[in-house]
């Protein structure tokens, strides 16, 4: 959750270089339900995709609790879109999220932190949004900015990313599940050494260790990647895709025995939609199916 200014020196933070279709494109899937953000940037670049770009290029995207704010109602209004299939989140070349507003919450007592349950929305992403979110993340992932990447359901990321949790340099802990998602990530032993030293680590070693689904060679080809896969999802049946969201989440709280039983009765769940038929029957018959989302 800790602020870039402690562990390297900040730089002026360079112009974002986000996918920008033609104009027509955009006309095209630009949805009107999306109210403008301050803190914001969204757009539809793909046929049922939404991109959410965080916007505090000065604070290198810094997470405040007016950014989260904004974010998740974002998100709900995407996912509550039924001509959204999949999200992608991302920030600029230069920061995904450098970490937390240190000003916002250096003077919060642990009365205030405690009963106000201080950053419990941070974590609206992880446990609320029912379609896949794509993180794509360039430049700098630190401290509440590496656990927002890691709420993703999958994770891109180029090789000039840096990740790190470097929460204990300010006398504190990641508080938004840095220390949970981590550890189930890469392991233990790796993810302990990371929480008590702060050492930041590359895209290339987070593709290495399993937590970033790949890595690219540039910024922009990360978030092209990710827009890519995010409508290669969203082309598929909605219920299919939210089943198998539901299933892999399901696999990192139960053992394995109970989670097969649980994908078991979800699977057979399917065979009560209306998709499960179209899919199959275009199978048999060699057809390309097209979805009803039912």
């Amino acid at each position: 959750m800790s602020l870039l200014r402690f562990s390297k020196p900040v730089l002026a933070p360079s112009i974002p270089r986000i996918v920008r279709p033609s104009i027509a494109s955009r006309a095209r899937f630009y949805s009107t339900d999306l109210p403008s953000y301050e803190l914001l940037k969204t757009s539809f670049p793909k046929n049922g995709v939404g991109l959410i770009t965080l916007n505090r290029p000065k604070a290198l995207n810094a997470l405040s609790s007016p950014l989260f704010l904004e974010l998740n109602d974002a998100l709900k209004r995407l996912d509550a879109d039924k001509s959204i299939g999949a999200i992608v989140l991302t920030g600029s070349e230069r920061a995904f999220a450098a970490g937390a507003d240190i000003k916002e919450m250096k003077d919060i007592t642990f009365s205030e932190a405690y009963g106000g349950d201080f950053i419990e929305m941070w974590s609206n992403m992880a446990f609320q949004i029912k379609k896949p979110v794509i993180s794509a993340v360039n430049g700098y992932a630190l401290g509440g900015g590496c656990e927002l990447a890691m709420m993703a359901d999958i994770m891109y990321c180029s090789k000039g990313a840096t990740f790190g949790q470097p929460e204990i340099k300010l006398g504190v802990i990641p508080g938004a599940g840095g220390s949970q998602r981590l550890t189930k990530a890469i392991g233990k032993s790796k993810a302990m050494e990371l929480i008590l030293t702060g050492d930041n680590f590359s895209g290339t070693q987070a593709e290495q260790w399993g937590l970033a689904a790949k890595v690219f060679e540039t910024p922009e080809e990360c978030v092209n990647g990710a827009l890519t896969l995010a409508e290669k999802i969203a082309s598929y049946s909605r219920i299919a895709v939210k089943a198998g969201k539901e299933v892999v989440n399901k696999s990192q709280e139960l053992g394995v025995r109970e989670g097969v039983e649980f994908e078991r009765r979800v699977f057979h769940g399917l065979f009560g939609s209306k998709d499960q038929k179209i899919g199959m029957t275009a199978f048999a018959e060699k057809k390309k199916p097209e979805w009803s989302h039912e």
